[in-house]
Order: structure tokens, then sequence, then C-alpha cells
């Protein structure tokens, strides 16, 4: 389950304001239009992150792979994205994600709080191939939230799909010269694939730590 101490609906939408909101542990969710929830937030504080051997690992999986980034709402909404991500949670998530909803994201701006849209394809001899992977993101003025990210689920998949295409977000959050990009909640034990970044931030409830040791205690005693 989705873990959520505070729920709150804005509608001062100002760069400012929302990375106010972020700094205090709030992420806009699917819910509805200005629907922020304060969660045990993670993020990369972008002027501390290098990449790892771990992290040089994963992209070696999804290598030849290039990242690109659109603005929200989509102009040109087809219905196989929306089957995509429908297709992706139903077989990784207990929450429902209709094609309705997936569609709003991406489509409507006066329902949604998402902007941004990454599209990962395989590069080949210089030519960019089909798509097979996106995130629905919001892009602050300083800082990326990479929010849900989806894949075609397929025998030829790369192993460490997800992972890669969460490490290729954040390499293009620091290129953009963003202060933070924020990966989402950790509430549940197989949320510690999300620690292997340097600079990763947790926050408490009241500030931000740094601590892996104690978020990988937490994270161990929650429950699913």
């Amino acid at each position: 389950m989705y873990l959520s101490w505070d729920e709150k609906r804005v509608t001062d939408f100002s760069d400012k304001n929302i990375a106010f909101m972020y700094e205090r542990g709030y992420v806009f969710t699917r819910k509805g239009k200005g629907v922020m929830q304060q969660t045990r937030s993670l993020r990369v504080d972008l002027r501390k992150f290098t990449l790892s051997s771990e992290n040089k690992r994963v992209l070696k999986r999804v290598e030849g792979f290039e990242i690109n980034a659109d603005s929200l709402p989509l102009e040109n909404y087809s219905w196989k994205i929306g089957k995509l991500a429908k297709d992706f949670y139903d077989k990784f998530s207990k929450r429902t994600f209709s094609t309705n909803k997936i569609k709003e994201l991406l489509t409507d701006k006066n329902k949604s709080n998402f902007n941004a849209f990454l599209s990962y394809s395989e590069n080949s001899l210089g030519v960019s191939d089909s798509k097979l992977g996106y995130a629905i993101c919001y892009a602050g003025e300083d800082f990326l939230h990479y929010s849900y990210p989806f894949y075609f689920l397929a025998p030829d998949t790369p192993k460490d799909m997800g992972l890669g295409m969460m490490t290729m977000a954040v390499m293009l959050s620091q290129e953009q010269a963003d202060k933070y990009c924020y990966l989402g909640s950790a509430s549940r034990p197989s949320d510690t694939y999300k620690l292997q970044f340097s600079g990763l931030e947790w926050f408490d409830g009241r500030t931000w730590k740094s601590d892996y040791a104690e978020l990988k205690t937490i994270l161990k005693n929650e429950r699913v």
C-alpha cells in the first residue's frame, strides 16, 4: 500500500510553491488536480550524484538506449500507450491503473498534475527504433519527479529495464542542471532497489536524511 501521512490540494501551481511542497515531503499524485500526498519521499541530490559501479552495470543492460523528454499534454496520444501502461501495472502493482486514467494523465491538463513524458527507444545505427518504455513525470523549475514508469514486457526486454530507465532519468535531470530528482516513495521492502544512487536522501516526516541503514531497517519492517 502507498504510504501517505497527509494529503493537501494545492491551488497555487507556481514553481516556488510546488518546490516548497516537495521540500516538505509532498508529491503530486494521480488522484486529482492539485492533490499532493506527504510520504517517505526519496530524492537524489544531483550535486552529489556520480555513477557507481552498480549504476554502470545497470546501464550496460540498456546500452544503446536513448531517452527523450516531451511536454504534456500529448498532442498525439495513442491507445497503445494506455494499454501498455495498464498491462504493466496489472502485472507489477496491486493498485488499479485504468486506461482512462492513463489517458487523462497524458492528455488533460485540467485534471492531470504531470507535465513531462519520458520515452525510451533503442538507437540502432544512429536511428531510433520504436519506443520500448515511458515514464510520466513532473518537471519543476529545478527538479524532476520520476513518477509512473512502464515498459514492454517481452522475452527480449533487457534485465533491469526499469532500473535502467530510472538511472537514465537521474542522469538526464543532472544534465539539465536540476538540483534534485525525486524517485517517489519508499514504503515497501521491495523499494530498496531505489537506494543505490549516491546523493540519495529520504524524508522521515520532518526532515531529509541520508542514513541508508536506518531506511533499510524501516523498509524491512514495513508491511506489504
